[in-house]
């Protein structure tokens, strides 16, 4: 249940067209609804802002089902996480209005969240490179699904600093960043360093043998010397989604920014040439 059926369901008993026997019958699966196998915590969205969210790794597929169209059924909506090709397709036959991005691993049903009242908050996702991805559009695609604006901005990797430099007047548009990178780790240090609002880290398992699955990057990340960056864990593109989503919410725009931020951009862009000796 979100908080706009709860409003709703306390409208209704307070007017009288609602009795208080029939309405703790729609509260009977608080805290949570028991399909046996699983146990779904229906209420997270009262208390945390975000239903909860299936992760589809190593669920039987007709369990992963079940639990999905309970989900869907109690909030209209539902997002599932690293869902493969293979599960997507017999989960699309059970949910036929159901989307799968497969690049992300992302299944979606129902609407996505409504923007709260003076907007979401724009995300910047940056990806170093293209074997980055993946994950950066996991972050992306989880970001939309949140209600917000997202930039989507990719290979902008460290080993060509330019093609970064020329992305700072829609990465400063921003009110978070979130670069994913995988190898030596280092886009969110440098992005750090040129922006005003915080950086979600985004390591990723991309890398040759001395990247350990993502640990070198993570360890970079995590002694970065540029501050303001917040670390998530490695390949975690939905984690960094919603952290970049609650960063936001609170640095929400005043009216008229966005009309300010596109008037500014020509002046970044200048002052980025400088920079660059152009």
């Amino acid at each position: 249940m979100d908080p706009k059926r709860l409003r709703e369901l306390l409208d209704e008993v307070a007017a009288g067209r609602l009795g208080a026997v029939e309405a703790m019958e729609r509260l009977a699966e608080l805290p949570y609804a028991d399909l046996g196998f699983a146990k779904l915590d229906l209420h997270r969205e009262l208390r945390a802002g975000l239903p909860e969210t299936v992760y589809a790794a190593a669920k039987e597929p007709a369990d992963l089902t079940a639990i999905c169209r309970r989900v869907l059924e109690a909030h209209g909506r539902l997002l599932v996480t690293r869902l493969e090709p293979v599960g997507a397709a017999d989960l699309l036959a059970a949910l036929p209005d159901a989307a799968y991005n497969e690049r992300a691993r992302l299944l979606t049903a129902g609407p996505p969240h409504a923007p709260p009242e003076g907007g979401a908050g724009r995300i910047a996702v940056l990806a170093a490179g293209t074997s980055d991805l993946p994950v950066a559009e996991e972050a992306a695609a989880c970001c939309e699904w949140f209600g917000h604006p997202v930039d989507r901005l990719w290979d902008v990797g460290v080993a060509g600093l330019h093609r970064l430099l020329g992305q700072l007047p829609a990465v400063r548009r921003a009110d978070v960043v979130v670069a994913a990178a995988g190898m030596d780790g280092a886009l969110p240090t440098v992005v750090a360093s040129l922006v005003a609002v915080p950086v979600v880290a985004v390591p990723t398992s991309v890398g040759y043998g001395a990247a350990f699955g993502g640990l070198a990057a993570l360890l970079t990340m995590l002694n970065a010397c540029a501050p303001g960056i917040g670390v998530v864990n490695i390949d975690n593109g939905y984690g960094a989604a919603v952290l970049a989503s609650r960063i936001a919410r609170r640095r929400a725009p005043a009216p008229g920014a966005a009309e300010r931020d596109e008037k500014s951009a020509p002046a970044l862009a200048s002052w980025d040439d400088r920079e660059m000796g152009g």
